[in-house]
């Protein structure tokens, strides 16, 4: 079973660049962790989140160890620490594939 995570960044005004540069620093940290890096969307139009991150993962287990290994590093505690004072609103979502 496939295991999608995908978060939204949603940018306080002026802070959209701030944002992407903030996401790609965490992804540096997970490859530094030896994480899955996932990938990273900027919105080019319409309304929604200003920046998206997306990571699969093979199981549910796998998604938790990952969750696990973020909680317990200070590095990447600190960048979403600092991402959030970047943000008006964050998002989670997980799915999981079917087809």
């Amino acid at each position: 079973m496939m295991i999608i995570e995908t978060t939204n960044y949603y940018a306080k005004p002026g802070r959209e660049e701030e944002v992407l540069l903030q996401r790609r620093r965490a992804t540096a940290i997970r490859k530094r962790l030896g994480l899955p890096e996932g990938r990273t969307f900027a919105r080019l139009e319409a309304e929604g989140p200003n920046v998206q991150w997306r990571c699969e993962f093979s199981s549910e287990s796998a998604y938790r160890e990952d969750m696990a290994a973020r909680k317990e590093s200070a590095e990447f505690s600190a960048a979403r620490a600092q991402m959030h004072t970047l943000i008006e609103r964050f998002e989670r979502h997980l799915h999981e594939e079917v087809d």
